[in-house]
């Protein structure tokens, strides 16, 4: 996968996040270097304590796992929708949910299958029929870029919302992450720490209104990691170089032009390790020094809602002019090895 067709716009977003009910909320408490962990008491084992990031939410929210995400996805849709004067009926959602293969309770309540339908019934707006949910995490949700260039290309798409919700505070996945060792403790300083959240960007094929300032997405990479977290050897890079070059391929910005980085790395030690072998392999023009933004160091883990978030950061810097530069570099990975990366530029018009 290479580049867009033609360039994507950020027109809006929306995201529920531990540091926000909001996206505008939630990118100035990542701007700040705000930390919403804490410290949650786990059933199992019986009194032990885990760091999280959590949604502070009222009970009757999280009645089941499935109710919650849905909520979450819902309120972010929602607002997405609102930054724009278009119809939903005329709007599609590319819907990244929690990974198959993870087992999530929100299953239990509510089948994969199902699972966007009730995402949008929760709304009380309709869609448009192209709208899908895709397996594979938050580099699955970048992805799926290529696939909203073609939908607003099309006639009765105006505009995609993009994006996804995840939870990683759940008995299934702390259990599961614990046992791997891959938690964030007193005996494990390179661990992650658990995160939810929802969030959506506004696609649209041209600018919106007129604001001098746009956020543009050029290219977009993915690629397969053989060597994932959930195997038993270190990551060599491969995937997440291919993706990174992939994504500068074509007319837009190269290697040299890209200015900071946004990446969805958690903090564990294999992703430090894949980022160290990988980076120097890539961007070969010398810097004084690569920016880069971890919002995982403020909200935590999110899961497959990274991909979306990560899109939402890099525009927000951009229109609101605190960016370290002109060009950036989305890099995500998901647990199942999946990488991907989205080249993003500042656009002005006169």
């Amino acid at each position: 996968m290479a580049a867009v067709k033609r360039p994507l716009y950020i027109a809006g977003s929306g995201a529920v996040t531990p540091a926000g009910l909001n996206a505008p909320q939630t990118v100035a408490a990542i701007r700040a270097g705000l930390s919403a962990f804490e410290e949650m008491l786990l059933s199992e084992p019986l009194g032990a304590t885990q760091v999280v990031a959590r949604i502070r939410a009222h009970s009757r929210l999280r009645r089941t796992d499935g109710q919650w995400l849905v909520n979450m996805a819902a309120r972010a849709i929602g607002e997405a929708l609102r930054s724009g004067m278009r119809v939903s009926e005329t709007t599609a959602i590319l819907l990244a949910p929690p990974e198959s293969f993870r087992n999530h309770p929100a299953y239990a309540d509510i089948a994969p299958p199902d699972f966007l339908t009730a995402v949008m019934s929760a709304t009380g707006q309709k869609f448009h029929a192209a709208s899908r949910a895709t397996d594979g995490g938050a580099a699955a949700s970048i992805g799926l870029l290529e696939r909203a260039s073609e939908l607003v290309e099309q006639q009765g798409v105006e505009q995609v919302l993009l994006g996804g919700v995840d939870s990683l505070v759940n008995d299934t996945d702390l259990a599961r992450l614990g046992r791997a060792g891959r938690l964030k403790g007193a005996d494990n300083a390179q661990g992650l720490v658990p995160g939810e959240a929802a969030a959506f960007v506004r696609l649209t094929r041209s600018p919106e209104g007129k604001a001098h300032v746009h956020a543009a997405i050029y290219g977009v990479g993915l690629a397969q990691e053989q060597d994932s977290v959930l195997s038993e050897r270190y990551s060599q890079g491969r995937a997440l170089l291919g993706a990174l070059r992939d994504a500068v391929t074509g007319s837009g910005p190269s290697e040299p032009d890209i200015d900071f980085v946004i990446s969805n790395s958690n903090g564990e030690r294999y992703s430090g390790w894949e980022q160290l072998i990988t980076r120097p392999r890539f961007y070969r023009t010398r810097r004084e020094a690569l920016a880069t933004a971890f919002p995982a160091m403020t909200i935590g883990d999110i899961g497959a809602a990274g991909g979306a978030l990560a899109l939402m950061l890099a525009a927000d810097s951009f229109v609101n002019d605190y960016a370290p530069g002109r060009t950036a570099v989305c890099e995500l990975a998901s647990e199942n090895g999946l990488r991907a990366a989205a080249v993003m530029a500042r656009m002005t018009r006169r």
